[in-house]
């Protein structure tokens, strides 16, 4: 198949109902929202998870925990990763970002230990795990925190 060749397939692409477009349509007058009310008015309806005035399930739940806004959340690098670029390289932030090994900085870059380092690198993050900085400094390379 060929992309010249694709056809939607029978009954895949349905037409837009358009409504108050006279009474034969089936949706005309009151275009289907029957008459007057809370959801006939412009902007009618209710906000979503309310219950008619019944406490709302969100509400009824018992809340646990909190939320830490000064999280910090790293970009994560797996050591099997760092092996696309030439030995002794400099590897920092701002170069993994531009090879697209990561697509956002985040807070930072974080080197984990997954898969092993075949060439010598200087790696500079702002954090490392144990093992990866192990692996690194088995290698002959040298890590340093940013």
């Amino acid at each position: 198949m060929k992309l010249h060749e694709l056809k939607s397939a029978e009954g895949t692409r349905r037409k837009r109902n358009r409504v108050g477009r006279g009474m034969a349509t089936g949706n005309g007058k009151t275009s289907g929202r029957g008459h007057k009310g809370q959801n006939a008015r412009s902007g009618g309806g209710v906000r979503p998870g309310f219950e008619g005035g019944q406490m709302p399930l969100f509400q009824r739940l018992p809340k646990r925990g909190f939320t830490n806004i000064h999280r910090k959340e790293f970009a994560v690098v797996n050591l099997e990763t760092l092996n696309r670029f030439e030995e002794g390289t400099e590897i920092t932030p701002e170069l993994l970002l531009e090879t697209g090994v990561v697509s956002k900085l985040k807070s930072g870059i974080k080197v984990l230990g997954k898969g092993s380092v075949e060439k010598k690198f200087t790696v500079k993050a702002h954090k490392f795990s144990a093992s990866a900085k192990e692996a690194i400094e088995a290698a002959g390379g040298q890590t340093e925190v940013i």
